[in-house]
C-alpha cells in the first residue's frame, strides 16, 4: 500500500486533488462569494492565468524532442486516433444504452470523451511501467495542442446530437486562440531564451497551474451551488456516474490493449498506447470548459464527471503502472 501511495504522489494524487475537494466544500459552503452575483470578480484573475498556464506550457516544449517523436507514426496515431476518435464515438454510442445516466450528465461525460491526453501522468506512468518515454512526451504534448481545436470542435457535434443545444465553434474557437493557442506558441518561440532560466524552477510552477485550476473549479461549482444545480441530484446518482467511468476506463483500456497486440507492438509501446489513449486530463478540461461552457453553473456539472474519472484514471493507473514494472523486472532479472 505504501508503494501505491507513493506512486499515487508521483502522478498528482496529493496536494491538488485535495486542494480540488477543499475548493468544492468552499463552494459549497460559501457560494455567493464565487458566484458569478458575488462581490469579486473572478473573470480577469482567471483569464489571465489561464494565458500563463498555457505560456509556460509552451515554454516548456522542446520542438527539437517533438521533430524526433515523428518516426513511430504507428503508434501515434493509435493513440491519437483513441483520444480524439474512437473515445468520443465509443461514448456517444454508449450513452444511448445508459438510462440511468440523466441528461444533465451525458453532457459531462461526452465533454470528456473529447478531451485529449494528461500530459505529465501519462509520462509519469510509462516510465513507471517501462514504456516509451520519447513517445509518450511526443504524444501527451500533441494531444495538448490538438485539443485546443479538435475539443470544442466535437462538442460542437454531441451537444447538437443530445439534443443539449449547440456549441458555436468559431467563436469559441477565437477565445481559445487568444486565451489558449497564442500563449502557447509565443512559449514555444522562446523556448530558448527563457527555458533555461526557469528550468530548476519547473516544480514550482506547477503551483500556478493547480492555483488556476482550483479558482475555476471554485468559482463553477460555487455558482452550481448558488443556483441550487446539484439539489434534484442524490448520492446514488452520484455512485452511479462514478461506476459509469469506471467502466469506460477499463472498456477503453481493454480496446486499446487489442488494438495494440493486433499491430504487434512491443512491450515498451503497448505501455505507451494503453497510459497515454486511456488518459483525460482535468487541466484542459477545466480550462478549455471555462471557455465552451460560459454558464458557470452548468459548467459545475459537466466537470463532476471529468472530475471522478481523473480521480479514477489516478488510481488504477498507479496500480497497473507498478504491475507492468513488476513484470518488466520479473522478465529482465
Amino acid at each position: 500500500m505504501s508503494k501505491i501511495q507513493t506512486l499515487l504522489k508521483k502522478v498528482g494524487f496529493n496536494n491538488f486533488l485535495l486542494g480540488l475537494m477543499l475548493a468544492i466544500f468552499l463552494a459549497w459552503l460559501f457560494p455567493e462569494i464565487g458566484s458569478s452575483q458575488g462581490p469579486v470578480s473572478w473573470k480577469p484573475f482567471i483569464n489571465t492565468g489561464i494565458a500563463l498556464l498555457f505560456f509556460f506550457y509552451g515554454v516548456k516544449l522542446d520542438p527539437q524532442q517533438l521533430k524526433s517523436g515523428l518516426s513511430n507514426w504507428k503508434l501515434h496515431l493509435v493513440i491519437q486516433v483513441f483520444t480524439f476518435l474512437i473515445f468520443p464515438v465509443f461514448v456517444y454510442f454508449l450513452l444511448q444504452f445508459l438510462p440511468w445516466i440523466g441528461d444533465d450528465f451525458k453532457l459531462g461525460i461526452s465533454y470528456l470523451s473529447a478531451l485529449p491526453s494528461t500530459v505529465s501522468a501519462s509520462v509519469v506512468m510509462v516510465n513507471i511501467a517501462g514504456g516509451n518515454i520519447p513517445a509518450a512526451i511526443f504524444n501527451a504534448s500533441i494531444s495538448s495542442l490538438l485539443g485546443v481545436v479538435i475539443t470544442p470542435a466535437w462538442m460542437g457535434v454531441l451537444a447538437e446530437g443530445m439534443g443539449q443545444g449547440e456549441v458555436d465553434f468559431l467563436p469559441t474557437f477565437l477565445d481559445l486562440t487568444i486565451k489558449v493557442i497564442i500563449p502557447v506558441i509565443l512559449g514555444i518561440l522562446l523556448h530558448g531564451l527563457i527555458y533555461p532560466l526557469i528550468k530548476s524552477h519547473l516544480a514550482k510552477l506547477k503551483y500556478l497551474d493547480q492555483s488556476v485550476i482550483m479558482l475555476i473549479v471554485f468559482t463553477a461549482f460555487s455558482d452550481s451551488f448558488f443556483q441550487k444545480v446539484f439539489t434534484p441530484y442524490s448520492l446514488w446518482t452520484l455512485i452511479q456516474i462514478a461506476l459509469t467511468m469506471l467502466g469506460l476506463f477499463i472498456l477503453i483500456w481493454l480496446a486499446i490493449s487489442l488494438v495494440s497486440r493486433f499491430f504487434g507492438f512491443s512491450l515498451a509501446d503497448r505501455i505507451t498506447a494503453l497510459f497515454c489513449g486511456s488518459k483525460k486530463s482535468l487541466v484542459h478540461g477545466v480550462v478549455i470548459g471555462k471557455v465552451i461552457f460560459p454558464d458557470p453553473a452548468l459548467l459545475g456539472l459537466i466537470l463532476l464527471p471529468v472530475m471522478l474519472y481523473h480521480f479514477q484514471q489516478l488510481i488504477l493507473g498507479s496500480i497497473l503502472a507498478e504491475r507492468f514494472s513488476k513484470k518488466n523486472k520479473d522478465r529482465f532479472g
